[in-house]
């Protein structure tokens, strides 16, 4: 199993970023897919997940109307559109996966190794 994200940077305030995750060695098509973030010296936070058609969406109040998650089954891939990006956005973004949608993040199945997101002036 692979779970590989890409797309981290550096980004002003209010600028935007996209971050893909593509997954390999499972069905990817038959499971939930979710973005946690966690910045130094704070606890893991679930940002947004998407469950297997992509016909429901979850997202954390803190990014309500600013991040878009998204997936396209045909590429085993995830998304994460995320706009008008604050300081406290900081973070190392992971990618994971489970069969169901709504679990608690310490229960899913597959992760990956994270990117690095800074919003810097």
């Amino acid at each position: 199993v692979q779970v590989v994200e890409s797309g981290g940077g550096l980004v002003q305030p209010g600028g935007s970023l996209r971050l893909s995750c593509k997954a390999s060695g499972f069905t990817f098509s038959s499971y939930a897919m979710s973005w946690v973030r966690q910045a130094p010296g704070k606890e893991r936070e679930l940002v947004a997940s998407i469950n297997w058609s992509g016909g429901s969406k979850t997202y954390a109040d803190s990014v309500m109307g600013r991040f878009t998650i998204s997936r396209d089954n045909a590429k085993n891939t995830v998304y994460l559109q995320m706009n008008s990006l604050k300081p406290e956005d900081t973070a190392v973004y992971y990618c994971a996966a489970d069969r169901d949608f709504g679990v608690d993040v310490q229960d899913y199945d597959y992760w990956g190794q994270g990117t690095q997101v800074t919003v810097s002036s």
